[in-house]
């Protein structure tokens, strides 16, 4: 474990202003921008700083060596308007701090991308197990129909963005009190495309997109199951200069009053008549498949298993899983005087 008063060079019981100090030499002496500066000094010391300046994880630091916060810098707890002649609404920290980070703008930014959407679609249970297609109607920002996302009107031709030059970014310099930085954005006049149309395109104004009805075709395979997601990669909102977020699909399976799952396999129930449990039928069974013929050996026992291969969920490296098949022994309510013979005439016998 790090120890932070040392990397900033303070003693341990070093006041929140010697603290500050501190760190505002090492920043400025140690930042990567500047010729001489060290990249991996300059994240020490900041993350040296982010817990020290902040009196409940210096507290827990102190006690514990450690931070209940987790480790790695975070600027969460910096007051920058203690440092003087600075004023936060001229500069962004994201746009200094991510470049060393890695969150958010910066030499090693994420791709642009558009916004994740989800939907939620209702199944019955046969749908679920041998799969579906929904067709659905979804208001999102897409792309432009009109223009195909160039943003230009037909015909129209496309010149250099004046903005960026063509580059798609625009870099700015700016002074703070650790020295000059210089960052990158993102053009806001071409969104990173850097041409820009003569004639925008009239439906999207220009952007590529806009906010419109799509209908979308959603394929579900066999065998999902209750609350499991679908992703649909480049289906979510779009935007302009980036690529479409994607679409995410909640399943919801409507119970079934005969059939059940477990895993690959599916349940239901067979009443049987107790003659047929003791001298044994054939029965006619309800499947997902359509009606079965199935075997009642003789002398079955209530609740016990029969089993029919193939007619359960299909699996993913082919075939299917089995259908459970419990029997139920339905004994009658009442007996007539005949029945009730043959029933005494059976336990004379012991059985």
């Amino acid at each position: 474990m790090k120890d932070y008063y040392q990397v900033l060079g303070v003693q341990k019981g070093a006041s929140d202003e010697e603290v500050k100090k501190a760190f505002r030499k090492l920043a400025h002496k140690y930042h990567p921008d500047k010729k001489d500066g060290d990249e991996q000094k300059f994240k020490e010391v900041s993350e040296a700083y982010a817990v020290l300046s902040d009196r409940k994880r210096r507290a827990e630091y102190d006690a514990y060596g450690r931070t209940f916060a987790g480790g790695g810098a975070d600027f969460s707890g910096f007051d920058f308007s203690q440092f003087g002649g600075f004023d936060a609404g001229d500069f962004d920290f994201g746009d200094i701090f991510s470049e060393f980070f890695g969150t958010g703008a910066g030499r090693h930014a994420r791709a642009k991308r558009g916004r994740d959407i989800s939907i939620d679609i209702e199944l019955s249970f046969k749908e679920s197990v041998f799969g579906a297609e929904r067709r659905v109607l979804i208001t999102k920002a897409g792309t432009c129909e009109k223009c195909g996302g160039s943003g230009a009107k037909k015909s129209s031709e496309m010149e250099t963005c004046s903005a960026c030059s063509g580059k798609g970014r625009i870099q700015e310099t700016r002074n703070s009190f650790l020295g000059t930085f210089t960052s990158v954005r993102e053009c806001p006049v071409c969104h990173t495309r850097g041409r820009m149309p003569k004639q925008k395109c009239a439906t999207c104004r220009g952007d590529g997109v806009h906010k419109r009805e799509e209908e979308i075709k959603i394929v579900l395979p066999s065998g999902i199951s209750d609350g499991e997601m679908v992703r649909l990669q480049g289906r979510g909102e779009a935007i302009a200069g980036g690529a479409s977020g994607d679409l995410y699909v909640k399943v919801h399976v409507k119970p079934d009053p005969k059939f059940s799952r477990e895993g690959s396999s599916i349940t239901t129930a067979l009443p049987v008549k107790l003659s047929d449990a003791l001298l044994g039928a054939t029965y006619t069974l309800q499947t997902l498949d359509g009606d079965i013929e199935i075997k009642v050996p003789a002398g079955i026992s209530h609740g016990e298993i029969l089993r029919v291969r193939g007619k359960g969920v299909p699996l993913s490296q082919g075939g299917r899983g089995d259908l459970m098949v419990r029997v139920t022994i339905e004994l009658p309510s009442k007996l007539t005087r005949k029945a009730k013979k043959l029933v005494e005439d059976l336990r004379s016998e012991g059985l």
